[in-house]
């Protein structure tokens, strides 16, 4: 419908330019000033539109089969004793004995299967918490879990992180 419009004007102006013999600017400013306000407003829709896709796309990776096949690079840390026993950022309670995670990317619920990519030892946990949004590691696990992957004496390790399965809602 905006188009129509725009066509419609444009044709006007365009034949009150013609049968104008001196070719005065009146139109024409009133045509520029008028086609501003058509692509002002199209602008308009199209960024609402982009916004709409852009939220449900947003939605999708949250919580869908989406982000099942997202992989992660990055360094990994694992938890100190003195959080054993407090709530973690979901509510769970944390345990050191289990195969749980920190993680600022993917959301609470997600299995996520950690390789340490020096050695190839792997395993499956569970995000459960969150890490400091100053931290630049992509994963906290337990020390069950370091252990497993074999860096708990070193204290880090680069590691591969792979969606398992996501948290349906």
């Amino acid at each position: 419908m905006i188009f129509m419009v725009k066509t419609k004007q444009f044709e006007k102006s365009i034949s009150q330019i013609k049968t104008n013999n001196n070719f005065c600017m009146g139109p024409l400013v009133a045509f520029i000033k008028q086609s501003t306000k058509c692509y002002l407003c199209m602008l308009t829709c199209i960024v609402l539109m982009y916004n709409a896709t852009a939220q449900k796309r947003h939605t999708l990776n949250k919580h869908s089969t989406a982000i099942s096949h997202k992989v992660f690079y990055g360094q990994a840390s694992f938890y100190a004793n003195k959080f054993n026993g407090r709530h973690t950022a979901s509510g769970e309670i944390f345990n050191q004995r289990k195969l749980t995670c920190a993680c600022n990317v993917l959301p609470f619920g997600t299995y996520v299967k950690v390789t340490n990519v020096n050695n190839g030892k792997w395993a499956i946990v569970k995000v459960n918490d969150r890490l400091h949004p100053k931290m630049r590691r992509i994963v906290d696990l337990t020390s069950t879990a370091a252990i497993q992957l074999g860096y708990k004496d070193k204290g880090f390790a680069r590691v591969k992180l792979e969606v398992v399965n996501a948290l349906q809602k």
